[in-house]
């Protein structure tokens, strides 16, 4: 839908009851914190953390929890808020402060405000940007502005959400602008619309999200079991929302890490801190869920109570007795259903919920779900869209990362998305699916090694078996690349991929001769004569480039600088959530976690163990049989590998499970290989059990 189309659709009658809101909320603001007040305003009536003074709330508790409609801050931790105390005591500084007493930092603070707040006044936005102190909250800080001053400020605080939105109107973002800056750029722009010039700036953003939501479409599927055997589901379904335990570590907002508060779990429970890694970085997804987000609710591994769409943001509710972690939640009990198998890795509280899984739920609760089903399988997975914005933005890209984190898989499935076959990535005959790509011409797979040249991937002379000349005869023949290249000149107006595995393993320089300088994206198109056929060459602008590497190989910095130069670099690490399930008492993602936890003390993080490593297709290893055919055919080889005849080396990072006397891995039976692994690695580990 154009922007012209969607005004048109577009129900103003039907934001009456949102406007109404939004007044009530900004009149809030202003009885409570008028701008005249702002120039003696004290810190504990401004900050996160101080609690309430009866019923006065403080400034970035309303603007973050008490005034959904008027914006979102985003979610994240309290380091948006500039100045906030942490539930330790202590006050944390933005870094435009630090080396500042507490209040002579919240007086600079204070004060960059009620300059901003004066500049706004006299429309004078280009002095905002000299406010170095109040960049460091710029969603904060562009959420006031539009609430004080919404006839110069539409109500939308992310950079990245305005960049979109101004060139949807046709726009072209100012790079490294303040998001109040991109703000001002978006309200000009739409101001220059006469359909929307008497529009409330609520309805434009209201547009905006609705017609033209710059956030992924595919985004995660949780399951959040309400409590132990579902004990909080009575609260959570009456009053529209999730909630989780863990209250001794008080407000996640104030978390900037899932390392600082795995601390903060640690002191709390330090008997479970092999597990607690998991279950901060989980708690810290529940905090970060977004209005819009899908929720499973689950008794046990086979009960689903409801989905649920996500419809603000998170909050630490000091006014529940237990569970006061809570995420709103609309929720849909019509997918109310006993599964048909029990889900092994819906022991944690938190688990994601497969595409294919999710879909079988929805088919299951609803009959009539074809529109609903085709939607979500049309978007592109999470895991492939960053790769797919580094290809738009860079042209190439390479996946690295330990070996086994599913690199040539991910490069895969961004292949089927570029070409159009998004809806088979996760389809039982993807590997039809991927055969007939590569067949069709326009997705070319090659493994580089150390024998691999420029006669292989551009051109150069090769015996021409078709001659019937006595002796060697040599024919110039065109390589892989040029090949891929002279097909997608053919075929401008669609996409052509070139993906290389290993690609580390070549001698890079030496393949791409003379081309690696038309790879930047301003240089396709440009012709060079290719120094053996002295043949004009380019490389087309619909040619895209993935590259996979193992770190343990290679690390990235080994690259030769020019490659390094035209290539975005992409991380993969090991996930253990998708290895949520467990054999006899081992958990697979903690027993991951915790083994890579030493590799990484003893090693680094380029040698760790991929999850792919304890996956049989797309699932867990489920048997004792399967766990030990991983850990001994796959596993303990890579780390006797690494550990390069260190005996020493090799007992740090398998403990118990090296024989003392041969210095080598012991030999456990098949049946008793889980229990000796939890044992070392994941006992007392303190799943985030239902």
């Amino acid at each position: 839908m154009d922007l012209h189309g969607a005004i048109e659709d577009f129900d103003r009658p039907g934001t009456a009851e949102h406007l109404a809101l939004v007044g009530q909320q900004r009149q809030e603001v202003l009885t409570q914190f008028p701008l005249e007040a702002w120039q003696e305003l004290p810190l504990r009536r401004y900050a996160l953390g101080l609690g309430s003074d009866g019923d006065e709330v403080p400034y970035c508790k309303l603007m973050e929890f008490g005034t959904p409609n008027l914006g979102r801050l985003g979610g994240g931790s309290a380091s948006k808020h500039i100045i906030f105390r942490h539930n330790s005591g202590e006050w944390r500084l933005a870094p435009a402060l630090h080396g500042l007493d507490t209040d002579t930092a919240w007086e600079r603070l204070r004060g960059e405000f009620v300059t901003a707040f004066d500049a706004a006044a006299r429309s004078d936005f280009a002095a905002l940007d000299e406010l170095e102190i109040l960049r460091s909250g710029q969603s904060l800080v562009t959420k006031t502005l539009s609430t004080y001053f919404p006839q110069h400020f539409l109500p939308i605080s992310s950079v990245s959400h305005l960049r979109s939105f101004i060139e949807l109107f046709g726009g072209t973002p100012e790079p490294n602008a303040a998001a109040w800056r991109a703000n001002r750029q978006l309200r000009e722009l739409v101001n220059l619309e006469p359909e929307l010039r008497d529009w409330n700036p609520h309805e434009v953003m209201l547009l905006l999200y609705q017609a033209f939501d710059p956030r992924p479409t595919k985004r995660t599927v949780w399951k959040i079991a309400p409590g132990n055997n579902a004990r909080y589901w009575g609260d959570c379904r009456t009053g529209e929302f999730i909630c989780v335990e863990w209250d001794e570590v008080g407000d996640l907002s104030q978390y900037t890490s899932d390392t600082e508060l795995k601390h903060a779990l640690d002191q709390h429970w330090p008997e479970t801190t092999s597990g607690n890694k998991a279950k901060a970085r989980n708690l810290l997804a529940f905090r970060d869920l977004e209005p819009g987000d899908r929720i499973v609710a689950n008794r046990g591994m086979s009960q689903i109570l409801a989905i649920g769409t996500v419809t603000g943001g998170y909050r630490f509710d000091e006014t529940r007795t237990a569970s006061k972690h809570v995420v709103p939640v609309d929720w849909d009990t019509h997918y109310a259903q006993e599964l048909p198998q029990p889900q092994r890795g819906w022991r944690p509280t938190f688990a994601k919920v497969p595409e294919k899984l999710f879909q079988s739920i929805l088919e299951r609760g609803i009959e009539n779900l074809a529109e609903t089903v085709a939607h979500l399988s049309v978007p592109v997975p999470e895991d492939v869209a960053p790769v797919l914005a580094a290809l738009d933005r860079k042209s190439q890209v390479i996946l690295h990362g330990p070996p086994g984190t599913g690199k040539t898989r991910l490069a895969l499935n961004v292949a089927l998305a570029t070409s159009g076959r998004t809806a088979l990535i996760d389809a039982p005959d993807r590997s039809r699916a991927l055969a007939d790509m590569l067949a069709a011409g326009r997705v070319c797979l090659v493994t580089f090694h150390p024998s691999y040249g420029y006669e292989d991937f551009v051109e150069g002379y090769k015996p021409d078996h078709l001659s019937t000349d006595p002796g060697l005869q040599l024919a110039l023949s065109d390589g892989l690349f040029h090949e891929l290249c002279t097909a997608a000149a053919k075929d401008p107006d669609r996409p052509f991929l070139l993906i290389i595995d290993e690609i580390n393993r070549g001698d890079l320089p030496r393949i791409f001769g003379e081309l690696i300088t038309l790879l930047e994206p301003d240089k396709r198109g440009i012709p060079v004569r290719l120094p053996i056929s002295k043949r004009e060459f380019a490389v087309p602008p619909n040619v895209r480039i993935i590259g996979t590497m193992n770190t343990a190989d290679r690390s990235v910095s080994h690259l030769d600088a020019a490659i390094r130069r035209r290539f975005a670099f992409l991380h993969i690490g090991p996930d253990p959530e998708l290895l949520s399930s467990s054999i006899g008492p081992l958990d697979l993602a903690a027993f991951l976690e915790a083994l890579n936890t030493r590799i990484t003390a003893c090693l680094d993080a380029d040698h760790q163990i991929g999850h792919a490593y304890l996956l049989r297709g797309d699932e867990p290893v489920a048997t004792e049989e399967e766990l030990a055919a991983a850990f001994y055919h796959d596993i303990v080889p890579l780390i006797e590998d690494y550990s390069l005849g260190r005996t020493e080396l090799l007992r740090r990072i398998l403990g118990r499970l090296v024989d003392a006397d041969t210095g080598r891995p012991a030999q456990i039976a098949v049946h008793d290989l889980a229990t000796s692994l939890a044992a070392e690695f994941t006992t007392g580990s303190g799943e985030l059990d239902d």
